[in-house]
């Protein structure tokens, strides 16, 4: 079975396709990770997906969506960080992280406390962004970033990337989509700067190419780095899929292994085509670029992944909320597909 198949990705052997997607859970103080996301992420492995991707942390802290965010802008938080990723090691996953910077999408409540903007009082700030464009009509105005801002981002997320291996993490993920700040960039929908990152094709990826080049030159030449995109905005005028397929081609020749294919996030009102696999074609045509993809948007279902490995429109399946139900999903799976996979040792008597 296709799922239950190893995929190298340099020096890294992931035991099986199946890989938790990054997922925010709103539950640090400034910035430190704690027993809850050992114990998310941990059970994750426990459960035996291939790969456990931390959720967006952000490279500095006006770069969270929410004050509740994880972090990695000081040292001080790499030592969490690194038991939970040998805790993950350990249970034979391999563990990765994501690093990000919201953008113009920061400084926003967490969804149980009302979503909207975290205000000073709520410990939040004044977001940044290519342009002083708000993510809504509701949104916080963002501050149009300077050329000296653009360079300190750079350098965050270089320095982000260094402590996420300090802290042991063996995959790295560079967020660029869901309307966050390298996406804002990307998308003449958030991008109307009047400089070099801005107005041609190639303006506007001047940072998520910089920003690449940068994190591969400092992250170890043994380890994966992966960049998520929002392969359209599904918004006329935005970002398209055509736009993704010309910026594949040259994140590999950046040295990026995988292109983890996601969409959206650009504007609120955005009509996306939500269904089952409705984000699987995006994966499939980055794929035939020539460099590996991840396919990640209502999976559910060992049949759904198999096929979509199977009919080579991805090379790693991503789960979302999936996971948030069942942490265990594939070892389940496994059995579904009457694949034999092993289980922990202390779990053996249920097999």
């Amino acid at each position: 079975m296709m799922l239950f198949s190893p995929l190298d990705l340099r020096s890294i052997r992931l035991k099986n396709r199946i890989a938790v997607s990054p997922m925010c859970q709103y539950s640090a103080q400034d910035g430190f990770a704690n027993d809850w996301h050992l114990v998310h992420l941990g059970s994750r492995a426990v459960g035996g997906a291939g790969l456990i991707i931390a959720e967006a942390t952000a490279v500095s802290p006006e770069g969270r969506i929410s004050p509740q965010d994880l972090g990695l802008w000081q040292d001080e938080q790499i030592d969490m960080l690194k038991r939970i990723s040998s805790f993950i090691h350990e249970q034979g996953s391999v563990a990765g992280i994501q690093i990000a910077h919201a953008g113009r999408k920061a400084s926003t409540k967490r969804p149980w406390d009302g979503m909207g903007n975290a205000l000073a009082q709520d410990g939040g700030w004044q977001p940044v962004a290519p342009s002083a464009l708000p993510f809504s009509e509701k949104a916080l105005m963002p501050f149009a970033l300077e050329l000296e801002g653009i360079e300190r981002i750079k350098q965050a997320f270089v320095s982000a990337a260094l402590r996420a291996n300090e802290a042991g993490f063996k995959v790295l993920e560079i967020h660029g989509a869901h309307g966050y700040l390298l996406h804002e960039f990307l998308s003449p929908l958030s991008n109307q700067r009047q400089d070099s990152y801005e107005g041609s094709f190639d303006n506007r990826l001047r940072l998520l190419e910089e920003v690449s080049q940068a994190v591969r030159a400092v992250w170890p030449e043994a380890l994966p780095l992966l960049v998520r995109i929002s392969a359209t905005d599904w918004v006329e005028g935005g970002w398209s899929l055509e736009d993704s397929l010309k910026l594949a081609p040259r994140l590999k020749a950046l040295g990026v292994d995988l292109i983890d294919c996601s969409s959206g996030g650009t504007l609120p009102s955005a009509k996306i085509p939500f269904g089952p696999g409705y984000q699987t074609n995006f994966a499939a045509k980055i794929r035939q670029t020539g460099i590996l993809s991840a396919a990640v948007g209502m999976i559910t279902s060992a049949a759904q992944a198999e096929h979509i490995l199977r009919t080579e429109q991805a090379d790693l399946i991503l789960l979302g909320r999936e996971l948030l139900r069942n942490p265990y999903w594939p070892l389940q799976a496994a059995q579904e597909l009457k694949q034999d996979s092993a289980w922990p040792l202390q779990y053996e008597r249920a097999k």
